[in-house]
């Protein structure tokens, strides 16, 4: 098996024009976001190696939040998904795969998790 590098931003709740039904358009929603980039590591990390070397975790959080274009509605989640993902092999070639679970938190009735995963690879 090859070596890998996951990042990963977990639990990161941003509010996002998203829905089907009457009462989920026309406001954004909340929605929990768990955010894996797989990248192939350098042979060494070494204490004084440059961030260069890997990603900065806040782009997965940029990726979610500030790249979601404004206005947008997404009916479904996995479009929101699905964006993410284009948004980070966009941002960097090294970027391998993305992972992007989304919880829809606005439709939880008794703390369950409501939602789905996307994973794609780099085409």
């Amino acid at each position: 098996m090859a070596d890998s590098l996951i990042l990963e931003v977990a639990d990161f709740e941003y509010d996002v024009l998203t829905g089907i039904y009457s009462e989920e358009t026309g406001r954004p929603q909340p929605l929990r976001f768990t955010i894996q980039a797989r990248l192939k590591p350098i042979d060494r990390y070494d204490p004084d190696t440059p961030l260069s070397a890997s990603k900065n975790y806040m782009d997965l959080k940029f990726a979610a939040a500030e790249a979601l274009p404004e206005g947008v509605h997404f009916k479904l989640i996995e479009a929101v998904a699905d964006h993410v993902c284009e948004t980070l092999f966009l941002q960097d070639a090294r970027v391998e795969a993305v992972t992007v679970k989304i919880v829809k938190l606005a439709i939880s009735e008794n703390g369950e998790q409501i939602g789905m995963t996307l994973t794609r690879e780099r085409r």
